[in-house]
């Protein structure tokens, strides 16, 4: 059905593009370059949705929406920036627009984003689940950076969860920023002026893991001489993120699953339960779905945390946002008292072309060591080159197991072996002989650090016993001699 669509941007190529792909939908447009043309049509109850730039010459559209808004609240609009920052996006939903595109948009999903709302406007719950604005965080940090179409993506879905309570498991390597994510999802919620507390996992001992969460009771165990104060009581109408949530042991998974399906818990040694008046937000840098498989991890509570899965891409798959994250660090630590540096192109092209293996946070502390161990203003390709050999493990250190990672040490093999047959690999079979390579070493030397205990070694593992046990007769690994 043709509609009228408002369209409303200072660049003319934009609106020629609008007008031509929406026009030959059958849909009538009108362009204006302006907020107050925009406001004026809106005030003429013009318009079936409304398509703005965020900044206009006039007037900024964030400040203009909520007027729309009041005046037309089944009015969809739809915004767009090129401030493709977290905080755009937040604001742009609070306020009450229907979709959010970061410049340069998709005109696929331009388009689409225009036939939902055409279609989302007709129904009437529609214009009562956008009247309740959520107030701004009143803060313009940017709690996570990135232009990329990956943080983009994040962006907006960060966006749509701040006003709600869902429960959210964040998925993403060590040091991608899985933490910034709760916490802008807490920060930018209406959670906002209550407590944020973060546990993380796998630093607290198996045996203290019931006790932190919940707390004790006084005399629950030998050395509770007063009663204990929990992270779910600590956390009362914010936010708890439990970080690492696939190194709980499966005791505590059920405990956490019982006030999850209850909304209540009990301190340990207590009787009386306590309400959980919290958002859960859990994150993990592993597999819990081949865990499940393993026996180490309940499907049960899997599927309670994983309402919302949000997985943070790497940082060598968003190589776009490097510059931008390497630079704000270095303010970060021209802040603290560090010389001011500046980043030339060579330097960026070459952190471009890193790896990256320990994501955002290697990249901030690679500039930090830049900027106070190098005297140089402008950050060249040389002193990138530098930094980095510096961070690399020795050659003596890698024989010895230093600094490097388990991935490190296995590209390093597979590499060699590559180079050692250019013209005589196997025809098939490499992956499943890889794995047993590092398979048996692996289960023996497990085996020796539980001293022969398969019990504890299947936890050590994150393994059923029985399959341990299944694995221990398929490579003819006998537990009292492997842990002799």
């Amino acid at each position: 059905m043709a509609a009228t669509i408002l369209v409303a941007d200072d660049d003319r190529a934009i609106r020629v593009v609008l007008s031509q792909a929406l026009g030959q939908l059958g849909h009538n447009v009108r362009a204006a370059s302006d907020a107050s043309t925009l406001w004026q049509w809106v005030r003429e109850g013009e318009g079936d949705v409304v398509i703005t730039d965020v900044v206009m010459p006039d007037e900024n559209a964030l400040d203009l929406i909520p007027r729309i808004r009041e005046r037309r609240p089944d009015l969809p609009i739809i915004v767009m920036s090129a401030q493709n920052t977290l905080v755009t996006a937040i604001r742009a939903t609070e306020r009450g627009a229907f979709e959010y595109l970061p410049k340069p948009f998709d005109l696929t999903n331009l388009v689409g984003a225009v036939e939902r709302a055409l279609a989302e406007a007709k129904e009437p719950s529609r214009s009562e689940a956008l009247a309740a604005e959520t107030p701004s965080s009143g803060s313009d940090a940017l709690p996570l950076i990135g232009r990329s179409p990956a943080m983009q993506e994040i962006y907006r879905v960060i966006a749509r969860l701040v006003n709600t309570d869902m429960t959210v498991l964040i998925h993403g390597e060590s040091g991608t920023g899985k933490e910034l994510v709760a916490r802008a999802l807490h920060d930018f919620g209406r959670r906002r002026d209550k407590p944020f507390v973060a546990v993380n996992m796998a630093a607290i001992p198996r045996e203290l893991i019931e006790s932190e969460l919940f707390g004790h009771e006084k005399g629950a165990f030998t050395g509770a001489v007063n009663r204990g104060i929990g992270r779910f009581e600590q956390a009362t109408g914010g936010t708890l993120f439990l970080d690492e949530i696939g190194d709980m042991p499966l005791e505590a998974q059920t405990r956490l699953l019982r006030v999850l399906q209850s909304g209540e818990f009990s301190p340990v040694g207590g009787r009386q339960a306590i309400r959980a008046d919290v958002r859960i937000i859990a994150a993990t840098h592993r597999d819990l779905r081949l865990m499940i498989q393993q026996g180490a991890f309940r499907e049960d509570l899997f599927y309670r945390l994983n309402v919302v899965p949000l997985r943070l891409p790497p940082l060598r798959q968003r190589p776009e946002d490097i510059a931008d994250l390497a630079r704000h660090f270095l303010t970060l630590a021209q802040r603290d008292g560090l010389m001011q540096k500046t980043l030339d192109a060579s330097a960026i092209e070459r952190l471009k072309t890193y790896s990256w293996p320990g994501n955002v946070r290697e990249l901030e502390n690679l500039m930090r060591r830049m900027a106070v161990l190098y005297s140089e203003s402008v950050i060249d390709r040389r002193i990138v080159n530098a930094a980095l050999a510096e961070q690399e493990p020795s050659p003596a250190a890698r024989a010895n197991g230093g600094d490097e990672t388990l991935s490190q040490s296995v590209e390093r093999h597979l590499d060699g072996y590559f180079k050692a047959h250019p013209h005589g690999l196997p025809a098939s079979g490499l992956y499943d002989r890889i794995l047993r390579e590092i398979e048996r070493p692996l289960l023996a030397l497990s085996l020796q650090a539980t001293r022969g205990n398969q019990i504890r070694a299947a936890e050590l593992l994150g393994l059923n016993r029985n399959t341990l046990r299944k694995k221990l007769r398929e490579l003819d690994l006998q537990p009292s001699r492997v842990a002799k």
